[in-house]
C-alpha cells in the first residue's frame, strides 16, 4: 500500500469517527459548513486570571480564563454544541463542547458533571457545577483563543457620533 493510500485511509477513518460530533456531512460528501455561534460567559463571577498566551509552545501562561466561583454554582455551556468529553483528567472533572463554528470550549475545575459524551447542549444549559475556581478555554484546532473575545462580542455597544460639530448622529 502506498504512503498516499495510508494517509487517505487515515483521514477517512478520522472523518468517520468525527462526523457524529461535527454534524455529519452534506450531500456529495462535503464536510459540514461552519456556522455562526452566539457565546456568553459560562458563569457569573469575576475573572481572577485572564488569558495570557505563552511566548513559546510549552512556555508559561494561561490558555484560558479562570473565574472565581462558589462551590456548587451552576456552570453553563458557553454556546450550543455537542459534548466531546465529560470526565476526569488528572484528578479534575472536565467537559469539552464542540460548537457549529468548529471551536471547542473546555471547562475545568468542576465539582460535578451534568452531561454525557455525545449529548447536545444549548446556550447556558448546565454542564456541571463549579468547585472553587473554574477554568474556561477555547480552541480553534490546536490554537488557543482568548475566551473573553467570544463572550464580549455580543455585549459590544456602538455609539454613533456626529459627522460635523454640533450635528446629530
Amino acid at each position: 500500500m502506498s504512503t498516499r493510500s495510508v494517509v487517505v485511509a487515515m483521514l477517512f477513518a478520522v472523518a468517520c469517527v468525527a462526523a457524529p460530533f461535527m454534524g455529519g456531512s452534506r450531500a456529495g460528501g462535503e464536510p459540514p459548513a461552519a456556522a455562526a455561534v452566539h457565546y456568553r460567559s459560562p458563569v457569573a463571577g469575576p475573572i481572577v486570571d485572564p488569558f495570557r498566551p505563552p511566548a513559546t509552545r510549552y512556555g508559561p501562561g494561561n490558555r484560558g480564563v479562570d473565574y472565581a466561583t462558589r462551590p456548587g454554582q451552576p456552570v453553563g455551556a458557553a454556546g450550543p454544541g455537542v459534548v466531546l468529553f465529560a470526565g476526569q483528567v488528572g484528578g479534575t472533572l472536565n467537559v469539552v463542547v464542540l460548537h457549529a463554528d468548529n471551536l471547542r470550549t473546555s471547562y475545568s475545575g468542576l465539582a460535578s458533571i451534568a452531561v454525557r459524551r455525545g449529548e447536545a447542549v444549548g446556550l447556558g444549559q448546565p454542564i456541571g457545577t463549579a468547585a472553587d475556581d473554574v477554568h474556561v478555554g477555547v480552541r480553534a484546532g490546536a490554537a488557543y483563543l482568548d475566551p473573553q473575545v467570544l463572550f464580549d462580542a455580543g455585549a459590544r455597544v456602538v455609539h454613533l457620533v456626529p459627522d460635523e460639530p454640533g450635528g446629530r448622529p
